[in-house]
């Protein structure tokens, strides 16, 4: 069963120095409380795993907490691009950042076969691009039956992976709907794992459409209302359009970068 803790008890005990960490959400359900969180109390040399890195993971790497970033497509979602990410791979500002780049449908599957218990996925993706040349885990592979050349990539298994949905029960049964990505997958697929919730209820209310992940399948719970903030949460917030134009501004510049962790993320911590 699934433990109720506060956001900091959480981060605390399931992010560790060193640890791969996926935080997941497509759209809405991005979980922006629990990555400040994890730049409050300062975790480094991460290695940062998401299918669409966006401001989140700007924010992370700003802030010093990423070694490595292991994703597809990144950018400031209708913006443009990711300037401390940028940053940090020209100019090894605030640390140095291994890359390693894949497609959607390769992440996608990387997890899914995490998830399954498997050690690699085959797919037909890859073909024709040359991401195989640069990325050393894309491998071709021959399929028994048909003679057919494949791509085969290593199963993900993320130390920890935090997501943030509507609600959870008091037995730490996560409820989510709306547009939902990869998150139950990354869920199943990691060691350990954290779940904000906007809300933490008696009784899930069946909703068209939902994904449940079960309380056994979860290790810890926090509600954290309006924990997607700048992103959405379907039913319960709208997205901040205006934060992600001005994200392009406040990035682009290291001392202005600076000040707003200083006083939107760090300070947060003394009025929690």
């Amino acid at each position: 069963m699934a433990k109720l803790v506060s956001l900091a008890e959480g981060v605390a005990e399931l992010v560790r120095d060193g640890d791969t960490v996926a935080l997941e959400g497509f759209t809405h359900l991005i979980p922006f409380a629990a990555g400040h969180e994890i730049i409050r109390q300062q975790r480094r040399d991460l290695t940062l795993v998401r299918m669409t890195p966006d401001v989140i993971y700007d924010q992370l790497i700003g802030a010093g907490c990423a070694r490595r970033l292991v994703f597809s497509w990144g950018g400031n979602p209708g913006v443009g691009s990711l300037h401390r990410f940028r940053d940090a791979v020209q100019n090894s500002w605030p640390v140095p950042l291994e890359l390693e780049e894949h497609s959607h449908a390769g992440m996608a599957n990387r997890y899914v076969a995490g998830a399954s218990g498997l050690p690699f996925a085959v797919l037909r993706g890859y073909t024709g691009t040359d991401l195989p040349r640069h990325t050393t885990n894309i491998r071709p592979i021959e399929c028994p039956f048909t003679g057919e050349t494949l791509t085969a990539v290593p199963a993900l298994r993320p130390d920890v992976t935090v997501v943030h949905a509507q609600r959870a029960d008091r037995a730490g049964n996560v409820q989510m709907w709306g547009i939902t990505g990869v998150q139950k997958e990354a869920v199943l697929a990691a060691h350990r794992s954290l779940v904000t919730v906007e809300e933490i209820v008696d009784e899930l209310e069946p909703v068209p459409g939902q994904v449940v992940l079960p309380g056994w399948a979860v290790t810890a719970v926090a509600a954290v209302p309006d924990g997607s903030h700048p992103s959405y949460t379907q039913g319960y917030s709208v997205r901040d359009n205006d934060f992600y134009r001005a994200w392009d501004a406040i990035s682009r510049d290291r001392d202005t970068f600076v000040d707003w962790i200083e006083r939107h993320v760090r300070k947060a911590e003394v009025q929690a």
